[in-house]
């Protein structure tokens, strides 16, 4: 995920800004890490580069 979307996402629950938490980066890329809502402190998990922005109670019946 290029760290500039961070900018242009919302929290798919209430759409609030969301937070960025970058475990690996590579040249300006988001590798790992998670994105928190600033308001309802949902997480949204980012693997493989890609942003999981699935709401949490929907991420969880597909596990």
């Amino acid at each position: 995920m290029k760290r500039s979307l961070v900018d242009i996402l919302a929290c798919p629950v209430c759409k609030s800004e969301l937070v960025l938490e970058a475990s690996q980066e590579e040249d300006g890329e988001v590798i790992t890490g998670q994105l928190t809502c600033s308001s309802c402190r949902a997480r949204y998990p980012i693997e493989d580069r890609i942003p999981d922005l699935l709401p949490p109670e929907l991420r969880e019946a597909t596990d």
